[in-house]
C-alpha cells in the first residue's frame, strides 16, 4: 500500500513538471517582456503581449499532431519530440533580432510543449476515470501551479543578474532535467493493443467520434472561455501593475499571490470533487467568477482604477473561482472519451485555445489605461458560460426523462 501511495505521488509530480514547463516559459517572461521587445525592435506594449498570446497559440495548436501521434507509437516517443522542438524553439528566440523571428521562436516553442503538456493529460486518463480522475487532476494542477507563483520572480532574478537570453536557458536546462526524470521513472500507459494505426483521417475520425458527445464539446467551449478570459490577465499583468500601477519591482510577487489563489481553491477541489462531484462545484464556481465581475462593474464603471489593494481582492476572488474551474473543465469533458484520449486531449486542447487567443487579443487591445475592460470580458465570459452550462444540463435532464 505504501509502494502504491508512492508510486502515486510519483507519478503527480512527473505529470504536473510536464506540464509546469509550458507555465515557465509563459510566466518567467514576463518581467522581461519590455526589455525583450527593445531588444526586437518594439516599443508597443500590444505587441509584447503577442509574445505571450502566440506561445499560447502554440501550446493550442501543436496536440493536433502530437495527441494523434501519441494514440498510435505511445506516449513517451511523444514527450521526447516535444522537448527535442523546444530546445531548438528556444535558440531561435535567444538569437532572434526581429519581432518576427522572436514570435516564430514562441510559437515554435509553444508548439513543442504541447506534447509533454497533452500527454501529461492523456496519460491521467489512460490511468484514472471518473472523479479520481479529477481528484489527479487537480493534484497535478496544484504542484503545476508552484510554477507560476516563482517563475516571475526568478525571470526578474535572471534579468537583474544575467540577461533576458539566459531566462530561455534556465528553461531549457530545467526541460533536460524532466525529460531525464520522465525517462528514468515512467512507464508507458497506452498498451500495444489499444494502440491506433495513423492514418490521413485520423483527425476527422476522432472529430466525428468527438461530435457524438455533446458534453464534452460543450464543456470544452466553455473551458475556452475561462481559458480565454485568463489569459487576459496573462498578457496584460505585467502592463497593469507596471504600467497603470508603476510597481515594477512589486509585480513577480503579485503575480506570485494571485497564483497562489489559484493554486489553493485547485488544493481544496482535490478533495471537495469526491463529495460535490465535478457538475456542481463547475456551477457553483461560474456563478461566483460572473458575481464577481458583476459587482466589480457596478463598483468602478467609470474606468478609473481602484486602489491596488482593492483590484488585488477583486483578482484574487476571481482566480480562486477559476480554480475550481480548470481541472474540473477539462476533466469532465474528457470523461466520455478516454476510449480516444490522445487524439480528445488534442482536439479539446485546441478548440479552447483557438477560441481563447482571439478573445485576449481583442480584449487585451482595450487594457490601456483601466483595468475595467478585463472584467468587462470576465463578465461577458461568464455570461456565456453560464447559459452553455443551463443547455447541457437541460438536455441531460431531457434525455433521462426519454429513457425512462
Amino acid at each position: 500500500m505504501l509502494k502504491k501511495r508512492s508510486s502515486q505521488i510519483e507519478f503527480v509530480a512527473l505529470m504536473a513538471s510536464l506540464m509546469s514547463i509550458a507555465a515557465l516559459a509563459l510566466d518567467a517572461l514576463l518581467p522581461a517582456l519590455d526589455i525583450i521587445g527593445l531588444a526586437v525592435g518594439t516599443t508597443d506594449a500590444a505587441d509584447n503581449q503577442l509574445l505571450i498570446i502566440l506561445f499560447f497559440f502554440g501550446l493550442g495548436a501543436g496536440p493536433l499532431l502530437f495527441g494523434p501521434v501519441s494514440d498510435s507509437i505511445g506516449r513517451k516517443p511523444v514527450v521526447y519530440m516535444g522537448f527535442a522542438l523546444f530546445i531548438l524553439a528556444s535558440m531561435i528566440c535567444v538569437y532572434a533580432r526581429s519581432l518576427e523571428m522572436m514570435i516564430v521562436g514562441r510559437i515554435l516553442q509553444g508548439v513543442a510543449l504541447s506534447a509533454p503538456r497533452t500527454i501529461s493529460i492523456a496519460m491521467i486518463r489512460d490511468s484514472y476515470s471518473g472523479d479520481y480522475m479529477a481528484r489527479i487532476m487537480s493534484f497535478v494542477t496544484v504542484v503545476f501551479i508552484l510554477v507560476p507563483i516563482i517563475a516571475p520572480a526568478s525571470g526578474k532574478f535572471i534579468l537583474d543578474n544575467y540577461n533576458w537570453q539566459s531566462i530561455f536557458f534556465a528553461q531549457v536546462f530545467f526541460s533536460i532535467l524532466v525529460a531525464f526524470w520522465f525517462w528514468q521513472r515512467q512507464p508507458e500507459t497506452l498498451d500495444v493493443e489499444k494502440r491506433t494505426p495513423l492514418t490521413t483521417h485520423l483527425f476527422t475520425d476522432g472529430l466525428k467520434e468527438m461530435l457524438k458527445y455533446k458534453a464534452t464539446i460543450a464543456y470544452t467551449i466553455v473551458s475556452g472561455f475561462i481559458v480565454g478570459s485568463f489569459l487576459v490577465y496573462l498578457s496584460t499583468s505585467q502592463q497593469i501593475f507596471q504600467h497603470q500601477y508603476d510597481m515594477k519591482d512589486e509585480f513577480p510577487y503579485i503575480f506570485a499571490g494571485l497564483a497562489l489563489t489559484i493554486g489553493t481553491a485547485i488544493f481544496l477541489n482535490g478533495t471537495l470533487v469526491l463529495r460535490l462531484g465535478m457538475k456542481r462545484l463547475i456551477s457553483i464556481s461560474m456563478f461566483l467568477f460572473f458575481g464577481i465581475s458583476l459587482m466589480y462593474l457596478a463598483l468602478f464603471s467609470s474606468g478609473e482604477n481602484p486602489s491596488v489593494g482593492v483590484l488585488l481582492l477583486f483578482f484574487g476572488l476571481q482566480f480562486f473561482a477559476i480554480g475550481f474551474l480548470f481541472g474540473n473543465l477539462r476533466a469532465i469533458a474528457m470523461e466520455p472519451v478516454g476510449h480516444i484520449a490522445g487524439m480528445a486531449a488534442a482536439i479539446t486542447g485546441l478548440v479552447s485555445t483557438l477560441m481563447a487567443v482571439p478573445i485576449s487579443t481583442f480584449i487585451g487591445r482595450y487594457v490601456t489605461n483601466s483595468a475595467l475592460p478585463l472584467f468587462i470580458g470576465f463578465l461577458v465570459c461568464s455570461s456565456i458560460s453560464l447559459l452553455i452550462l443551463g443547455y447541457v444540463e437541460i438536455s441531460e435532464k431531457s434525455s433521462k426523462r426519454q429513457r425512462v
